[in-house]
């Protein structure tokens, strides 16, 4: 069932012993979104946890390094920035997901109450919630984190006046702005450098060059150093081809299936791209995962492309 923001705030204040969901391989919007409810929820003396089934990349660790973990049985559990329940990694297997926040139109409405913004990021919503606290530096840190993580630093079309609005708040509540941009955008561990080139070499061409895919091998995280947390900023390289509407970047698994990151411009939606593999995310930037390996992903993908494109 759908609900509003204020009878997700009421809802949220009636429970204890909360847990919450963030997706598989997690960005910064999911995580921010995470830790910005726990820290708000912590506020109003509930107990509470963010947990993810992947580890969480060091890069944010600012996120939640002064929180103590605190072991608890949950009452209620609550999924933030997930669309469907195939990106919690597993953890849908362990849990029955009580509510969901989040901004994806693809959402699946698997959990029993539902908040579902049309916004940027799903820290954005979150900063609506408020839950009546005060905002201090540490839930604008990872409000701004989600905010400028989701948005490209507010590049992508997505970015409205509101959200201008909002980043604008974080930062007169002492959210660190520069820091933050400049650990997402402007930092790349030396691993992921190496990563970086080979990903750029191993990028090829379709529909005469309007298609651009590539590829990352569990190889090129052995010859790098490097590995699936630091694949995050890789995705993007694709869009910066002149002449190129869709961009994909399909990644290798341990057990030798894949998955695929997918950005586009306006002439194609992502999201309707990867829900014909079973994915979902936004109109540019979407993804989906594929039990084949990373060969027959490409082709089948190429395909679909071919089909959008004519």
């Amino acid at each position: 069932m759908k609900i509003s923001v204020k009878e997700c705030a009421d809802t949220l204040k009636e429970k204890d012993n909360i847990l919450i969901l963030t997706h598989a391989n997690p960005d910064g919007d999911t995580l921010g979104s995470g830790f910005a409810l726990c820290r708000a929820l912590m506020k109003i003396g509930k107990i509470c946890a963010v947990i993810n089934a992947d580890d969480i990349p060091k890069k944010y660790n600012y996120l939640f390094d002064d929180i103590v973990e605190i072991k608890f049985k949950p009452d209620y559990v609550v999924a933030v920035d997930v669309a469907t329940v195939k990106l919690l990694g597993g953890l849908e297997e362990q849990y029955k997901i009580d509510m969901c926040i989040d901004h994806h139109s693809t959402n699946t409405e698997y959990a029993n109450l539902l908040l579902l913004e049309d916004a940027p990021a799903a820290c954005q919503i979150m900063y609506e919630l408020a839950l009546g606290v005060e905002v201090d530096k540490k839930i604008a840190d990872c409000l701004y984190t989600g905010l400028t993580t989701d948005t490209g630093c507010f590049r992508y079309d997505s970015t409205t006046a509101q959200t201008y609005r909002v980043a604008a708040d974080l930062i007169d509540a002492g959210a660190d702005n520069g820091r933050i941009n400049r650990i997402m955008f402007e930092t790349k561990s030396k691993t992921y450098a190496r990563l970086e080139r080979l990903a750029i070499e191993s990028m090829r061409f379709y529909e005469h060059e309007r298609v651009a895919v590539i590829t990352v091998t569990q190889e090129m995280f052995q010859l790098t150093g490097s590995n699936a947390q630091e694949t995050e900023g890789l995705a993007p390289l694709t869009r910066q081809i002149e002449g190129v509407e869709i961009g994909i970047t399909i990644q290798e698994r341990p057990d030798g299936t894949c998955k695929a990151s997918i950005r586009t411009f306006e002439s194609v939606n992502a999201a309707k791209l990867a829900a014909c593999f079973g994915g979902g995310g936004h109109a540019q930037a979407a993804g989906c995962k594929f039990d084949c390996d990373v060969k027959e992903a490409r082709r089948l993908l190429v395909d679909k492309c071919r089909e959008m494109l004519e």
